[in-house]
């Protein structure tokens, strides 16, 4: 009966959304291993947090840079340390210096140690595709993308790949120990880095500022580099390849071994927690993107060890196992791993466009959810005249607008993760509109409790400017962790979204620093809706487990009046001038809750209209201080 009637309720409001609320070739694996059955791992768990879309490079960074960096040669000798004979041998690398590296001889660089896949060399980082990567990087300097950064291109094969890249293995394992011994040391001493010795406890001091990384064969290098160097670097960046610690392929056919394996050697070293990152990564079409993944996501399971703080995977869609798809993997990576600390994001003014917020570099992969992405945008609009995207909303501003868009810009500046996407890959390929989710998190003290806000628009488009970014920064403020969603308009996706993210966060609590319990759902208008129908009716109803209800519901200005007799705790405001939500229907309903024993409150603000948003400078200033109070009024 209750299903019956959230479906009549979710149709309706469906038919009256527009009048209410409303490089390498890869080989084939060998034949022994082809015919290996691999483990498959217990896909019950929830991947959504691991997985990430790598965003595109800039079309122009193929070109060369106004800035370019330098590239020297370095021959070096070193030992035999894949056959233990302690011999020794004469091996090269490369090493890029940006742009400006002599000027600036008071600036220390980062690091990044990269190494290629079976059939490169070290000459093939910088010299492949026209130079392709070098390119990437001086773009990437230029533009303040990363903290000035050293990239060296050092070789596991002397330049005389094995005939078959499995016998490469002992010379990947090999090549951590040499990096550490002999490679790191020439580099670190003879240009400026945060090393201030090259001696063990220098390397150790300096780690912070060092990454590793590789593809393919490279990517074994590196998994080796997590097993026997985890002293000496803090970033790893394998890209197509498992771990191979336990036997070739064994991150691929024994992932929960091989997991298991790693987490081991780091519950033992002083680095477990935040001491360590791990950014995966592969094609959706690498002949390698299983066997990676399926170790990544048994290592996701260790908790632990491997939370979604230390360990993502990054997919490029279509990518195959080859150079080129390298220049994406970077340009995501590096930026994460040394973020540029220079005051780089431009804020905005009302003059600035539509244009300028999508594009923004702060929010790269979803500034085209800060303003409403299902409305038709004019992109050279000036930000001044925000409001005529909002068409159910008044008292928009734009230099209201401009303030809370800086303050995000800010927010990223400082090296905080904004956004998080709630479905998987698999899911979004399965339905091309999830793309269109997500969630903002504006984070508060660690381990306190947290909200999801959801603004309105009618079902039509979600108003997150006006009815979301701004509570969620208000509430972040004091102390509280704030989720601001991106949903899909309609009724039933709005909820089922909302079931998702609250799953999203309950999952993922631990790594997103939260408490889960006694969460609040907030919304205005159709947002409004979708909190009270998703608190009532459970997130069970709308595709998702059962969680626990919401401690409060927080709504603004709609018109709902159904009631079951199983509603949250619930905080109303609106104004007695709504032409959209009126104020006596919400009254009723309110009352109506009261009268079946649970806590609920109304505020009524004389003369104001729909969307109202904060209230700032209107008789409805300090509602949210209200209904915080109220929130925590019904905290256990």
């Amino acid at each position: 009966m209750k299903k019956m009637m959230l479906q009549t309720i979710l149709l309706c409001c469906l038919c009256l959304a527009s009048c209410s609320d409303s490089e390498e070739n890869r080989p084939a694996l060998p034949p022994d291993q082809e015919q290996e059955e691999p483990e498959t791992p217990d896909r019950a768990h929830n991947y959504t947090g691991l997985m990430n879309k790598t965003y595109s490079v800039p079309v122009n960074y193929e070109q060369e840079a106004e800035q370019r960096g330098e590239v020297v040669r370095i021959d070096y000798d070193t030992h035999d340390y894949a056959e233990g004979t302690g011999a020794v041998r004469t091996s090269t690398a490369y090493v890029y210096l940006p742009y400006g590296y002599e000027e600036h001889t008071d600036r220390r660089y980062n690091v990044l140690y990269f190494v290629h896949g079976h059939y490169g060399t070290a000459a093939s980082f910088f010299q492949d595709e026209n130079g392709l990567l070098r390119k990437l990087l001086d773009h990437m300097t230029e533009n303040g993308d990363m903290a000035p950064t050293i990239v060296v291109s050092p070789s596991y094969n002397y330049g005389n790949p094995t005939p078959n890249y499995v016998d490469a293995d002992p010379y990947c394992e090999a090549l951590p120990q040499e990096l550490v011994n002999d490679l790191i040391p020439i580099v670190e001493s003879r240009y400026r880095t945060y090393a201030e010795s090259t001696d063990a406890a220098g390397l150790e001091s300096s780690r912070e500022h060092r990454a590793i990384g590789g593809f393919s064969m490279g990517a074994v290098t590196t998994w080796y580099a997590l097993e026997h160097t985890l002293d000496y670097f803090k970033f790893f960046m394998p890209v197509s390849a498992d771990c191979w610690s336990l036997g070739a392929f064994a991150g691929m056919n024994r992932p929960t071994e091989t997991a298991e394996y790693l987490a081991g050697i780091i519950r033992q070293s002083p680095y477990a927690g935040t001491g360590f990152y791990i950014w995966a990564a592969s094609g959706t079409d690498d002949s390698a993107y299983r066997e990676t993944l399926v170790q990544v996501e048994a290592m996701a399971r260790l908790t632990d060890v491997f939370p979604l703080s230390n360990l993502t995977f990054h997919e490029k869609d279509g990518a195959q196992h080859e150079f080129r798809p390298m220049t994406e993997y970077l340009y995501n990576a590096l930026p994460f791993f040394f973020p540029n600390g220079q005051d780089t994001y431009k804020h905005l003014t009302t003059a600035s466009t539509v244009k300028d917020v999508i594009e923004h570099e702060a929010f790269t992969g979803f500034g085209q959810f800060i303003l409403p992405a299902e409305r038709r945008y004019d992109y050279d609009m000036p930000l001044a005249n925000v409001a005529s995207l909002l068409p159910y909303h008044n008292y928009v501003t734009g230099e209201r607008a401009v303030e809370t868009i800086n303050t995000m810009i800010d927010y990223v500046q400082d090296g905080n993760r904004l956004f998080y996407d709630i479905y998987s890959g698999e899911d979004k390929r399965a339905d091309a509109r999830k793309n269109n989710t997500g969630l903002f998190f504006f984070r508060g003290n660690p381990g306190e409790k947290f909200a999801v806000l959801n603004a309105g628009g009618g079902f039509m488009y979600v108003a997150g400017i006006q009815d979301s970014f701004p509570h969620a920064l208000e509430l972040s403020k004091k102390g509280y962790n704030a989720f601001a969603l991106i949903y899909r308009p309609g009724a039933q996706t709005a909820c089922e979204d909302l079931s998702k993210a609250i799953a999203f966060i309950s999952d993922h609590a631990e790594e997103l620093q939260v408490d889960p319990d006694d969460y609040s759902l907030w919304g205005g208008s159709a947002g409004a809706r979708m909190a009270a129908w998703v608190g009532t009716y459970g997130t069970s109803a709308f595709g998702e487990k059962e969680y626990p209800a919401p401690t409060a519901v927080i709504m603004q200005y709609t018109g709902l009046s159904e009631i079951t007799g199983e509603e949250p705790p619930t905080y109303a405001c609106v104004g007695t001038s709504d032409g959209i939500a009126s104020y006596q229907t919400m009254s009723t309903r309110i009352n109506r809750i009261k009268a079946n024993g649970t806590n609920a409150e109304i505020e009524i603000f004389k003369g104001l209209s729909h969307g109202f948003g904060l209230g700032e400078g209107t008789v409805a200033e300090g509602w949210l201080d209200h209904a915080v109070e109220f929130w925590e009024n019904n905290m256990e």
